[in-house]
């Protein structure tokens, strides 16, 4: 069989459709999600940062998954943005090469981040009187720290091996964004060591062990839980993880339909605009409407702005 094969020096995204009436649709209804996403995160941040009552350990994550939440969607959408308002469905190599760095690292980043909250939760209803000493501030920064390591460095072997691949079937990306698992598809080039590697990391290090990690940690808090003889008590303990329990089991959950999904493209794409754009909206919602130190910070800085304009 004769492959066409191509040097590529750009890509083209085809986006969601072509069809001039539906972009229009789509382009403001992504526009509308993204402004709630960073407004939503941005209010979540700034809370954090004023209010000294959420100078807590669970804030401060909470603030690092807003800040990877407003990247992750910058990152993904602002060539959907140029596209529509530029009329350029191009995307070069190595700018490829990059947004398909920052997809994987970010999702990574978020994954990690869901996990040391799990494991500040543990804490916080297993060891209620050490939680003070063993999430200190150190502790936190550390376990930030390594979380946005991770994200840069487990996913950074993909997208530097694909970067030798200069050989393509194609120019043209049936999607909105430049994905690893496409441009594998679509290289002409060997990918044998690359797809052992996409297999070991993609299930070992991306899926399996943030999944375990995550929810290893909610079979203790709930014997915990079980343990406490009055009612209001099992309340009060639940009631403290009931937000991170919530997100993480929609992340998780939309993750394993994506993968369970067939693999006609545009299922895909619809999957992937969720977990671009939805997802990094649910975590704010999810904390303002469920979390009583979320609301009551709201109510804080609601009557000192009013106390200011007298």
């Amino acid at each position: 069989m004769v492959i066409n094969k191509t040097i590529i020096e750009y890509f083209i995204l085809k986006g969601f459709s072509e069809t001039p009436e539906l972009q229009i649709t789509i382009f403001v209804t992504v526009l509308l999600i993204y402004i709630m996403i960073f407004g939503g995160n941005m209010m979540i941040l700034l809370l954090i940062c004023l209010d000294h009552h959420l100078h807590t350990p669970m804030y401060f994550f909470l603030a690092n998954l807003s800040i990877v939440d407003i990247s992750f969607t910058t990152g993904m959408l602002c060539k959907i943005f140029t596209s529509f308002m530029t009329g350029d469905k191009t995307i070069s190599f190595s700018g490829c090469m990059v947004q398909s760095f920052m997809t994987g690292s970010f999702t990574i980043q978020e994954l990690y981040i869901l996990t040391t909250m799990s494991y500040d939760r543990y804490v916080a209803i297993c060891r209620p009187l050490r939680y003070q000493l063993i999430m200190n501030q150190r502790t936190c920064v550390m376990l930030a720290s390594l979380c946005w390591a991770l994200g840069f460095l487990l996913i950074s072997p993909l997208p530097s091996i694909l970067s030798t691949f200069s050989c393509y079937t194609s120019i043209e990306l049936n999607h909105f964004l430049c994905d690893i698992v496409i441009l594998m598809k679509m290289t002409c080039s060997d990918t044998s060591v690359f797809e052992i590697l996409f297999f070991i990391e993609g299930w070992f290090l991306f899926t399996l062990s943030p999944f375990l990690l995550t929810f290893l940690p909610y079979i203790f808090i709930i014997i915990a839980i079980l343990k406490i003889r009055t009612t209001t008590g099992r309340y009060k303990a639940f009631y403290t993880c009931s937000s991170h329990l919530t997100v993480i089991t929609l992340v998780y959950s939309i993750n394993i339909i994506q993968y369970l999904i067939p693999s006609n493209l545009d299922y895909k794409k619809f999957y992937t605009l969720i977990n671009t754009a939805v997802v990094p909206l649910l975590n704010p919602l999810i904390y303002s409407l469920k979390n009583k130190d979320i609301k009551n910070a709201l109510k804080r800085r609601r009557t000192f702005w009013f106390n200011m304009s007298i």
